[in-house]
C-alpha cells in the first residue's frame, strides 16, 4: 500500500509538470482569452502566484515555471523517501 502511494505521488507530480509544461507553451501560442488558455490559468496561476511574490520579474523572462516544477520534483522526491524507508 505505502508503495502504491509513493507512486502515485510521483504520477501526481510528473502530471503537475507536463502540465506546467503544456501552459507554457501555451501561453506563447494562443491569445489570453482562448478557452483552453483560461482553463490552464485557472488551475496553474494559484501555484505559480506565491512564487511570483517571492521571486523578481527577469525582465520579459519568467522564471517562476522552472521554480515550481523544481519545488514540485524535490517535495514529491522527499515524499516518496519518507514514505520508503
Amino acid at each position: 500500500m505505502i508503495v502504491n502511494l509513493a507512486q502515485m505521488i510521483g504520477l501526481l507530480a510528473n502530471l503537475l509538470t507536463i502540465l506546467i509544461i503544456i501552459w507554457v507553451i501555451v501561453t506563447w501560442i494562443l491569445p489570453p482569452l482562448h478557452p483552453l488558455r483560461e482553463a490552464l490559468d485557472r488551475i496553474v496561476n494559484p501555484m505559480l502566484a506565491p512564487i511570483r511574490r517571492v521571486l523578481p520579474m527577469m525582465g520579459m523572462i519568467d522564471l517562476s515555471p522552472m521554480i515550481l516544477i523544481i519545488l514540485i520534483e524535490l517535495v514529491s522526491r522527499i515524499l516518496i523517501s519518507l514514505l520508503l524507508r
